[in-house]
C-alpha cells in the first residue's frame, strides 16, 4: 500500500520481553521456511487461512495453535481494534537479509503491515524508498511496500518482529493521519508523545476479529476497473516507456475491464459463466509482450507484466473458484 512517508511510527509500546518469551516457548517446527526459499527467513503463522501452517493471503482467516499459546501476543494483535490478515512471527537470521524488492500482488493494493520488533539489534536496519532505520524493540511501526524496501541483520543474533497485516479502518487511518502531522512538528522541534504502553494482563480475554470475505469467486466490475486505472496510471506516467506500446497496453486492459463487465452481467457468479471468464483472462496474458519489464512503473521501476498477472488475472478469479461456484 502506497503511503505519504516510507515508515511511520505509531503510538504505541509493547513489551518486547514478554513477547520474546513467548516466541521462544514455541516449538521448532512451528518455523516454517520462507515459501520462496529465501536464506535465513522463517515465520510462525499466527493467522492464516483455516489456522494452518499456510502462508495464504485469500480465504477464511483463523488464530492457529500456536497463537493460542502466546497470550500477550493476542492481546497486543486485539489492541488494536482491527479486523486482520495473515500474521506471523518472522525471524532474519543473524548476518542474512530480506533482499530489495516491492510487494505488488493483489494483497498488498488494499493492505499494510505493522512491524512490532521482539527481538533485535542496534545492526538490524530496515531501507524503505531513501529512509533507513532501525525499529527498536517493543516500538510499532508501518512502511510503504510500494517504494522499494529491504532489511539487513547485520547482527550476530537472530531477528524476530511480529509482523500484522490489516486494511485499516477509517479509525485507523485517522489515527496514521495524525502521527503524519505529529512526525511533522518533531522536525521543527517539537517532542515526540509518549507512546500508549500496553503491559501483560494475565487476566485478560483477547478478541481477535479476522478476515472471513477477503475474496470471491468472480472479482466485481467495478473493483477490476479501479484495479486497472491505477496501473495504467502508473506505467503512462513513465517518462522512458514506449508511447505506442503504453496505448496497445491501455487499450488491452480497458478493453478487459470491459468485457469482464459483460460477462458479469449476464452471468455474475453462476458456474457457467467461468468459461467465458478465464477466456478474458487468457487473452490478456497472450496480449502481454514476451519482455517482462517491456513497461515499467513510475513509483519504483518495476516490471508492469507481473503487476498484471498477480494483482489482477490471479485475483479476478479466486483459487477455489469452482467451489465457490458451486455454492453460490
Amino acid at each position: 500500500m502506497k503511503l505519504a512517508r516510507p515508515f511511520i511510527r505509531l503510538p504505541f509500546a509493547f513489551d518486547a520481553g514478554r513477547l520474546a518469551e513467548e516466541a521462544e516457548n514455541l516449538v521448532h517446527s512451528a518455523w516454517k521456511p520462507h515459501p520462496l526459499g529465501l536464506a535465513g527467513n522463517s515465520a510462525v503463522a499466527l493467522i492464516s487461512r483455516e489456522g494452518g501452517d499456510n502462508d495464504d493471503f485469500g480465504g477464511r482467516m483463523r488464530p492457529t495453535p500456536h497463537l493460542r499459546q502466546c497470550r500477550y501476543h493476542q492481546q497486543v494483535m486485539a489492541s488494536f481494534g482491527e479486523v486482520l490478515a495473515r500474521s506471523r512471527l518472522m525471524k532474519l537470521d543473524a548476518g542474512h537479509e530480506v533482499s530489495n524488492h516491492v510487494d505488488f500482488n493483489y494483497h498488498w493494493y488494499t493492505r499494510v503491515r505493522i512491524h512490532i520488533p521482539v527481538l533485535t539489534r542496534p545492526e538490524v536496519i530496515f531501507f524503505c524508498g531513501d529512509r533507513q532505520i532501525h525499529m527498536a524493540a517493543g516500538e510499532c511501526w508501518i512502511f510503504d511496500n510500494w517504494r522499494r524496501h529491504k532489511v539487513l541483520n547485520g547482527s550476530d543474533a537472530d531477528r524476530v518482529h511480529l509482523v500484522i497485516d490489516l486494511a485499516g479502518s477509517s479509525r485507523f487511518w485517522k489515527m496514521v493521519r495524525e502521527m503524519l502531522q505529529i512526525e511533522r512538528s518533531t522536525e521543527h522541534g517539537r517532542e515526540y508523545p509518549q507512546p500508549r504502553f500496553l503491559p501483560y494482563d494475565p487476566a485478560a480475554q483477547a478478541n481477535i476479529p479476522v478476515e472471513n470475505y477477503n475474496d470471491l469467486p468472480v472479482m466485481a466490475p467495478g473493483e477490476v476497473d479501479a484495479l486497472i486505472a491505477a496501473l495504467i496510471g502508473e506505467f503512462a506516467d513513465h517518462p522512458a516507456n514506449d508511447p505506442e506500446l503504453i496505448e496497445e497496453y491501455r487499450l488491452l486492459l480497458t478493453d478487459f475491464a470491459s468485457d469482464w463487465r459483460e460477462v458479469w452481467h449476464r452471468h455474475g457468479f453462476q458456474p457457467e459463466g467461468l468459461p467465458h471468464y478465464r477466456k478474458l483472462t487468457e487473452r490478456v496474458r497472450r496480449g502481454l509482450h514476451p519482455q517482462r519489464r517491456a513497461l515499467v512503473t513510475s513509483s519504483n521501476n518495476v516490471g508492469v507484466n507481473p503487476i498484471i498477472v498477480q494483482r489482477i488475472l490471479r485475483a479476478v478469479l479466486a483459487a477455489d473458484v469452482q467451489e465457490g461456484f458451486r455454492n453460490g
